[in-house]
């Protein structure tokens, strides 16, 4: 096995082991340089963080047989260090570091924008999302939307002309809803399939919002066309505005609940949109300039040194003292100790392999109720 495919190998053992988010993923490189040494370091900083069980990383075997599955299924693997995957989204604190792509993974560096909206969207607001869809393809834009009902697969078949990626919340290999089977293929054909969790995986409900961060991640911007108060569009919109990104909306008549999430958002400041063009004025500065590179990941040469074990014990009684299971920010957490970042850093990468920590948007940490 060459030194490549080995690293590959790595990071999706590494992104695969229980209690790795890719934060986490993020933070043990930086400690160990290599995913080879961080799965070295896997049981003992579990143990450390008080795990009650050995936690266990994925194994070589099984990463060699899913790798070798999906690969004869037709599809790749995209890392964060490789130069073919999503470049806005490498500059995303969670992105992920392994991307499964079923289709044309050429289209991913595209500068793109995304189009969501409501499940139960109305014929009008189908039409408009495959025009709009269209027209910015034809502008030279890759269309990027979830392959949800409604909306989203409007969007996807607006743009199969030009490009467009469907971002799943299950395996890529996994058809959700079943009545997309059609445009599946048509993507999978003409378009490109994408997903951070495992081929097979079938979606559940806690996939899809970590799934729209991918949506909102890859764009220049993002537009709703029709989203209800509650609607997980408005999440991709919030994700989008963390990013750093435009978020745009259609409006919709008052009387219409599918308008409601879309007239908040105008009110609230997002780009009101009635045409293509409206899209192409506000992002028209960011397409004429060369996509920063995102920042390399070469960690080998940034391990940090371990505090001697009395730190690292004092560091732990204090910060477990200070989290609670109401989040709180990282930075937060080292001004108000007396413990360097690093030091910081190492017990909550312990605490969450031991399962007794979650991280949120924002850098922030909360203790888990176990």
């Amino acid at each position: 096995m060459n030194s490549v495919v080995s690293e590959k190998l790595d990071w999706l053992r590494l992104i695969r082991s229980e209690n790795v988010g890719p934060v986490t993923f993020y933070r043990l490189l930086e400690r160990f340089g290599t995913a080879a040494a961080a799965l070295d370091a896997l049981p003992d900083l579990a143990r450390r963080g008080g795990s009650s069980k050995p936690l266990k990383a994925y194994a070589k075997a099984d990463a060699t047989r899913e790798m070798e599955a999906f690969q004869a299924l037709g599809g790749i693997y995209v890392t964060r260090a490789e130069p073919g995957y999503p470049p806005l989204l490498a500059h995303v604190e969670d992105a992920p570091p392994v991307l499964t792509v079923l289709g044309h993974a050429h289209l991913l560096p595209k500068r793109a924008v995304a189009i969501v909206g409501a499940r139960n969207a109305s014929l009008n607001g189908r039409n408009f999302a495959r025009r709009i869809a269209a027209e910015l393809g034809q502008a030279g834009l890759l269309v990027v939307s979830g392959m949800a009902r409604g909306l989203d697969a409007a969007a996807h078949e607006g743009a199969l002309d030009t490009g467009t990626v469907a971002v799943l919340g299950g395996g890529v290999d996994v058809i959700y809803p079943r009545e997309n089977a059609a445009l599946y293929n048509e993507l999978k054909t003409r378009g490109a399939i994408i997903s951070e969790v495992e081929p097979g995986t079938q979606p559940q409900a806690r996939h899809f919002p970590p799934r729209n961060r991918i949506i909102s991640g890859m764009c220049r911007g993002t537009l709703v066309v029709e989203a209800s108060d509650k609607s997980g569009s408005l999440i991709t919109a919030r994700m989008a505005l963390d990013q750093n990104r435009d978020v745009f909306a259609v409006p919709g008549s008052p009387s219409d609940p599918r308008a409601q999430g879309c007239n908040n958002l105008i009110q609230q400041g997002a780009y009101l949109v009635q045409t293509a063009n409206d899209i192409l004025d506000v992002l028209s500065g960011d397409l004429s300039r060369t996509l920063e590179a995102p920042k390399p990941l070469d960690f080998k040469a940034k391990q940090n040194s371990t505090p001697d074990e009395a730190t690292i014990e004092s560091a732990r009684l204090q910060i477990q003292e200070m989290l609670s299971p109401s989040p709180v920010t990282v930075d937060e957490l080292v001004r108000n100790c007396q413990f360097s970042p690093s030091t910081v850093s190492l017990v909550l990468l312990e605490l969450e392999l031991a399962g007794r920590l979650e991280r949120h948007p924002g850098n922030r940490v909360a203790l888990l109720n176990r």
